[in-house]
């Protein structure tokens, strides 16, 4: 069977707005490594590897999005370190992001996990998870 077997190709994310979501997740994808991939009127996409996320504002979007309703309720990346958790959640303040279970940051998945859950203007969530705990703020 092919390596690639069932990886993940891509994720295409509808926004409401273009610029909203190149604010918060158009900063946050190439601060965890992906690069600007493709770009038209309505979305770009960013690439890591052989998978790559899309943003599009597309004319067919219906509502607002709701993390809790059927469907995608939030993506979850890896990142290296604790520090560097730590780090993007400091910047991602200024992108827009809002810290969640901050009472409980950055244990709320538990005790041995040093995880960050941002949610965006749009209320779209992202986790990121640290694949070591070498540091503790």
């Amino acid at each position: 069977m092919n390596a690639s077997h069932g990886a993940l190709h891509h994720v295409e994310l509808w926004v409401r707005e273009l610029d909203t979501a190149e604010h918060s997740l158009g900063w946050l994808l190439p601060a965890l490594g992906y690069e600007e991939y493709e770009r038209w009127r309505r979305g770009v996409s960013y690439r890591l590897g052989a998978t790559y996320i899309v943003l599009e504002a597309s004319p067919a979007v219906r509502g607002e999005h709701d993390r809790k309703r059927a469907g995608l309720n939030h993506l979850a990346f890896h990142v290296n370190t604790a520090d560097e958790v730590e780090s993007l959640v400091r910047k991602a303040a200024g992108q827009g992001w809002t810290l969640m279970f901050a009472d409980r940051h950055p244990h709320a998945a538990g005790p041995d996990r040093h995880v960050a859950y941002l949610e965006d203007p749009d209320g779209f969530e992202v986790e990121l998870v640290a694949r070591d705990k070498t540091a503790e703020p």
